[in-house]
């Protein structure tokens, strides 16, 4: 029987609403999905997977609070953009605010991707967190199931971190658009110097 991860609702309830609690933001990424994308990596996970690429993500405590119209405008911003990824963390966490957000950015003509912790199956079912039917309803892409060390796969040939995830095509154009690998890593440096070290094979390194 699959297990369902606990999202504790007391720390949920400090984040403002129409806002997001987050870890980290990119632009021009070619790692985390189909073509030059941002990636917002949320605040927050319950289910603390060894191994976890994103350890940091784990604690609900507010972090960087933003609003889903500045994330938004962040994202159009940047022409080079095609599309955005939720990661984390635990996007379905906070699915109500990513779905605005998705509805934002898709109304421009980008495309949408997250990865969950959960199952499709869980997310669809009557314990899914609150907002995971309007979060999948916005999405082109998921890339769903727990992390599991042992499963690990870091190959040039799998867009999948481990060999117990399945990637969802929702949308029929993405089907032949599966250009990210799991050994794939990429290098971000800020205009105030600091790196972002971001990829399957990395982690989310704020330095």
């Amino acid at each position: 029987m699959e297990t369902q991860a606990n999202i504790p609702p007391l720390a949920l309830a400090e984040i403002p609403p129409g806002h997001l609690n987050i870890m980290g933001y990119i632009d021009q990424s070619e790692v985390n999905g189909p073509g030059c994308r941002a990636v917002v990596w949320v605040q927050g996970c319950p289910r603390e997977c060894p191994g976890c690429f994103n350890p940091d993500s784990w604690a609900f405590e507010v972090n960087q609070l933003i609003s889903v119209d500045a994330i938004a405008e962040n994202i159009l911003s940047n022409p080079n953009n095609t599309g955005v990824t939720f990661s984390g963390g635990e996007p379905f966490a906070q699915a109500s605010a990513l779905a605005a957000v998705a509805r934002k950015v898709k109304a421009a003509g980008l495309n949408v991707m997250s990865f969950t912790g959960y199952t499709l199956k869980q997310l669809q079912s009557k314990s899914a967190p609150p907002g995971a039917q309007e979060l999948l309803a916005e999405l082109d892409i998921l890339i769903d199931g727990p992390f599991v060390q042992s499963l690990a796969v870091n190959s040039p040939i799998s867009p999948v971190s481990s060999s117990n995830q399945n990637v969802h095509i929702f949308n029929p154009a993405f089907q032949d658009q599966i250009s990210w690998a799991s050994d794939q890593i990429e290098v971000h440096v800020l205009k105030d110097g600091d790196r972002i070290v971001t990829g399957y094979q990395g982690w989310l390194e704020l330095t």
